[in-house]
C-alpha cells in the first residue's frame, strides 16, 4: 500500500545550525503518527518542511506517488496535506462558519460558495462547534479555538492532517475531548501526524511514535517500546514510562 506521505533523508540547515538531518519515515493510510522529543529537537522544523513553509536543504518528500519537494504550501494543500497550528490565528471578526467556509473555498479551487458553506456546516457539526457557528471567532474559548483550527484544516479536504501541539494550554478534560476529536478525524479516513509533549495524549492516540533529538530520528516504534528505550529516556523522558496518567 502506497504511503500517504514519505520523507527521504530530509535535512534543513540554517547557516551553521543543522536543524533537521537525514530524517526518513512514512505515514500509512489511516495511521496516527506522533513525533516527540525535547525542545529544540527539530520537530516543528520538520512539520514546516512537510507543509512547505521551509524548503529542505537536502532530501525528498512524496505525497502518495508524487514528488512534492519543490511544491508550494498551496500546492501541497490542494494535493491533500492539511495543517493545524499550535498558535491559532482565525479571522477574528468573521464568524466561525465563515472561517471554515474560507478553508473549503481555498482547499478545492472552483468550489462554489453554496457548496463551501454546506461543507462548513457539516464540519462544524463534526467538530462540536455548531452551536457557535454565528459567533465571531474572537469570542471563542481556547478549546473552541483549537476545534476551529482543526475544522478549517479539514475544510481543505486533506488526506493527511498535521497537528502542531494542538493540546497545548488545554485542561486535562479538554485534552481528552481533543483526543476524541482527533480519533474521529482518523475514523473519517484522514491520516494524522502530530507533535505533542503530553505523554498520556501520545499514549492514547499514536499508532506509532517517532522520537527526535538534535534534528535526527532517535527511535521509532510503538509507544511502549520507545518510552522504554534507554536513549529516549536519557534524551527526553528522564525515567522509563510504564504507566502514565
Amino acid at each position: 500500500m502506497t504511503p500517504v506521505l514519505r520523507a527521504e533523508q530530509l535535512s534543513k540547515r540554517f547557516g551553521g545550525l543543522q536543524a533537521v538531518q537525514g530524517v526518513s519515515f512514512s505515514v500509512a493510510p489511516g495511521e496516527i503518527l506522533a513525533v516527540i522529543g525535547p525542545n529544540g529537537a527539530g520537530k516543528t522544523t520538520l512539520l514546516n518542511l512537510l507543509s512547505g513553509l521551509y524548503r529542505p536543504s537536502a532530501g525528498r518528500l512524496f505525497l502518495g506517488d508524487r514528488d512534492v519537494t519543490s511544491l508550494s504550501v498551496e500546492g501541497r494543500c490542494r494535493l491533500g496535506l492539511g495543517r493545524a497550528f499550535q498558535i491559532v490565528r482565525p479571522f477574528p471578526e468573521m464568524t466561525v462558519h465563515e472561517n471554515v467556509t474560507v478553508g473549503a473555498l481555498f482547499g478545492t479551487p472552483g468550489t462554489r460558495l453554496h457548496d463551501a458553506r454546506a461543507q462548513a456546516w457539516t464540519l462544524l457539526e463534526r467538530t462540536g462547534l455548531i452551536a457557535h457557528a454565528e459567533k465571531a471567532a474572537h469570542d471563542l474559548t481556547l478549546l473552541q479555538d483549537k476545534r476551529l483550527e482543526v475544522a478549517r484544516a479539514l475544510a481543505t479536504r486533506p488526506r493527511l492532517l498535521l497537528l502542531d501541539e494542538v493540546m497545548a494550554g488545554l485542561r486535562p478534560t479538554e485534552a481528552q475531548e481533543a483526543v476524541a476529536l482527533v480519533r474521529s478525524v482518523r475514523d473519517s479516513g484522514v491520516s494524522v501526524l502530530f507533535i505533542e509533549h503530553i505523554m498520556p495524549v501520545v499514549r492514547d492516540l499514536a499508532d506509532r511514535v517517532i522520537v527526535m533529538d538534535q534534528g535526527q530520528v532517535l527511535a521509532e516504534g510503538p509507544y511502549h517500546d520507545v518510552t522504554q528505550d534507554p536513549r529516549v529516556v536519557s534524551a527526553y523522558l528522564g525515567t522509563p514510562l510504564t504507566e502514565v496518567t
